[in-house]
């Protein structure tokens, strides 16, 4: 059952889960719900450039995994009348394999790098002067005989999605006309895209099952989708195939998932600290060594949402429990 809700949690879906994401995403600005702030301000920059008659200045959107960076990339290019291309950072592993991206690039073609805090170094170094001037150079030969051509692109946006901005280098950062953060969803948005995706995949659910699992969604829209698919299957083995409250309250509590959204590797996070550690201060690779997860996993996946809940805070020394959490765990809170 645990690995089965890691899944659930991992920011990777496998290929079925991406397609059926892929299927519930909106593609408008006027399907978009949440990030308010973030939606109205690009808004006035993709009008503007419109009206221009030019590229849109490079985004920089980041924030936890989950929350629509892909999906508000699409919308972008949607609404810029342009076409995206899609790649990763891991991706472009040669000099080479940038150039190809570039150069096949058309006039206000939007290009969308994901962990863009994952490009090599090399490879971040031939892209300032694509940014920022839309030209690329590149070495033809070696040694003495070594010549630079310079070729002109076309004028292009880049969008970068990050969960870790602070790795991003400060010259790649500063090329980045917008940048943006993402914020977890509010219960209420959650309980819309709830109910929005549920009509798209044909499924009966009550306002108050759609609420219930917008509450232990863990504020994130990705993760709420995969709850209601996970629920709905439970509805249709144990009901009538419609979600009201009491099936998806025994779907969730079926997969350990708490009232507040914590499952399994929440509770051993919070639980290691207060016992193995007694309550004292953690460094984030001796939590992560303990519990045999990435630091990276730990970092992205579980301690925004437990920081965002006031359960886990970070201090010079290392991570600590707070009361609340505590208080959540049932155990009693020694300051």
């Amino acid at each position: 059952m645990e690995n089965y809700n890691d899944n659930l949690l991992d920011p990777n879906a496998n290929e079925d889960e991406e397609i059926m994401e892929v299927s519930l995403r909106p593609q408008k600005f006027n399907e978009y719900i949440g990030q308010t702030k973030v939606k109205e301000n690009m808004k006035v920059y993709i009008e503007a450039a419109k009206k221009r008659k030019e590229a849109l200045d490079h985004v920089l959107l980041y924030g936890p995994p989950g929350l629509g960076k892909t999906t508000l990339s699409n919308i972008i290019a949607n609404e810029m009348e342009s076409n995206i291309k899609i790649t990763s950072g891991p991706a472009i592993e040669r000099p080479g394999d940038l150039a190809a991206i570039l150069t096949n690039l058309s006039e206000r073609d939007v290009l969308f790098i994901d962990e863009i805090h994952r490009l090599n170094k090399s490879i971040e170094e031939i892209l300032y002067p694509a940014l920022e001037d839309f030209c690329l150079d590149i070495v033809i030969g070696k040694g003495p005989t070594a010549k630079s051509i310079r070729l002109d692109l076309p004028k292009f946006t880049l969008i970068g999605a990050t969960t870790r901005v602070g790795s991003l280098s400060t010259p790649l950062r500063d090329r980045f006309g917008i940048v943006s953060k993402l914020e977890l969803y509010s219960v209420k948005d959650l309980t819309t895209i709830i109910k929005r995706s549920s009509n798209i995949l044909n499924v009966d659910i009550d306002t108050d099952a759609a609420e219930e699992l917008a509450k232990r969604s863990r504020g994130t829209p990705r993760i709420a989708n995969r709850f209601l698919k996970r629920v709905r299957d439970y509805a249709i083995v144990l009901g009538d195939g419609k979600l009201t409250l009491d099936i998806t309250k025994t779907a969730l509590n079926q997969l350990e998932v708490d009232d507040l959204g914590l499952d399994n590797t929440d509770r051993k996070i919070l639980e290691t600290i207060i016992y193995k550690y007694r309550g004292k201060p953690v460094g984030i690779e001796t939590l992560a060594a303990t519990l045999n997860e990435e630091v990276e996993t730990i970092e992205d996946v579980y301690e925004p949402y437990l920081m965002q809940i006031g359960f886990l805070a970070r201090t010079p020394r290392g991570r600590i429990v707070t009361a609340s959490g505590y208080e959540h765990l049932g155990i009693d809170y020694v300051s």
